[in-house]
């Protein structure tokens, strides 16, 4: 799970984000007892949270970053940052030898319930400038250093005669140097390390090579990155997406019994699922019962747009429920209405897991502290000058009171941002 992350510098986002999934230490928590679940580490951690903004404010880019980041973690490739990928009034000097522009992630998560990792990355265009991984096993304890990277010099020689420009492909090569610091517990595989770091084809991040190496920590750090976080961003309908997905998690989790108690939250009336092993999010066909008893199937293509997308988001919901993942999930209001969205909601609170559910929305309906805390609603604004977007939570607003507030008509008064009249 989640504790905290922020990021910096990633797209539309210039100054440093501050995302929390920590559940709020005063007594408010005691009202919304299922939104939250305790860990062994003392920390309590959120079940569900929201994130609402206008149109093209950057809701979609906080998922993306999430998935940059996953991005590393998956290849052996250089770590480094990309032109397309950093905040666009960074960019004014393209040139690797003149931009000094880094991005910076720091990721706070629980895993097995009783341990806590903090993982550090900074990049720049010529590779990573820090990184560094730490453990603890309680909320309040200090966190202990696994290992940190930290580069101590960096030479940069391009290739090119003439001056670069932000129309050209820019050919350089970076010559640089790194003091690698590790704790005694891994001091056999520091020379191993440092010989990696040296290499002039870097095989990516230290952590990754941590865990080659049979770290436990690194090893569980990684392979929760790679397999457990899912930002999942819709750059096209989910439906689409997934219509030309066959993957063998996902047709397990169809075939589940318990798939269909998610599934049937759209329409009562469906009873059963014929499940098209090879297209299995496009030609599976719905089976419902009619009032008088009989039964009829329509293949799932023909059906509502709705229900096709929520076809494919109750697989996302099934892994947060029953497989403890985290899910990002990106415009689910074209699926969840405010009804749909409680039964949802309620259903992710209701079960005790170790999931979280995390998506954006346009919907303002969705704003409603008899089921959120204020800690579980952000906000995403853009300026219009400057084209930068902001996150904040509701939280920050200390006028904001559980009794009397309407948060709908404050939100839509701008008196909140995020919203396109500001």
């Amino acid at each position: 799970m989640i504790l905290n992350y922020n990021f910096k510098n990633f797209m539309s986002f210039r100054e440093n984000v501050e995302f929390s999934m920590l559940a709020p230490k005063t007594k408010v928590k005691n009202r919304f007892p299922n939104n939250y679940i305790s860990s062994k580490t003392g920390a309590d951690l959120l079940k569900t949270a929201v994130i609402v903004g206008e149109n093209a404010g950057g809701k979609s880019n906080f998922v993306r970053s999430l998935s940059y980041l996953q991005f590393f973690f998956a290849g052996t490739e250089t770590t480094k940052s990309y032109k397309n990928l950093i905040n666009t009034n960074n960019r004014e000097d393209f040139c690797p030898q003149k931009n000094v522009t880094l991005q910076s992630f720091d990721i706070e998560i629980l895993l097995r319930e009783d341990v806590l990792y903090l993982y550090h990355l900074e990049i720049d265009y010529a590779g990573i400038i820090n990184e560094a991984f730490y453990f603890k096993h309680h909320i309040k304890n200090k966190y202990k250093k696994i290992f940190s990277m930290e580069r101590d010099d960096c030479t940069i020689t391009c290739d090119r005669e003439c001056d670069c420009n932000i129309k050209t492909n820019c050919f350089y090569h970076a010559d640089t140097t790194y003091r690698l610091i590790v704790s005694e517990s891994e001091s056999d595989i520091k020379e191993v390390l440092e010989t990696a770091a040296k290499k002039e084809k870097k095989i990516g991040l230290t952590i990754s090579k941590l865990a080659l190496l049979g770290n436990e920590h690194a090893i569980a750090f990684t392979d929760w990155i790679k397999n457990d976080l899912c930002p999942e961003t819709n750059n096209i309908n989910y439906n689409i997406y997934k219509s030309m997905s066959t993957e063998e998690d996902d047709l397990r989790i169809l075939h589940d019994t318990r798939y269909m108690d998610i599934f049937r939250m759209i329409d009562s009336s469906i009873i059963d699922l014929r499940i098209d092993e090879e297209k299995p999010f496009s030609k599976t066909m719905v089976i419902r019962q009619k009032r008088d008893g009989s039964t009829f199937a329509r293949e799932l293509t023909q059906d509502s747009s709705g229900v096709c997308e929520f076809f494919a988001w109750a697989v996302q919901i099934f892994k947060v429920v029953y497989e403890n993942k985290i899910v990002f999930a990106d415009e689910m209001d074209r699926v969840l209405n405010p009804v749909l969205s409680d039964r949802v909601l309620s259903f992710i609170c209701g079960k005790k897991h170790f999931g979280q559910f995390v998506f954006t929305t346009h919907n303002v309906l969705h704003l409603d502290l008899k089921n959120y805390m204020k800690e579980q609603i952000y906000f995403i604004t853009k300026d219009i000058e400057t084209l930068e977007s902001e996150l904040y939570s509701l939280a920050d607003f200390p006028e904001i009171r559980y009794e009397t507030t309407k948060i709908y008509e404050f939100y839509m008064k701008g008196i909140l941002g995020g919203t396109a009249v500001e």
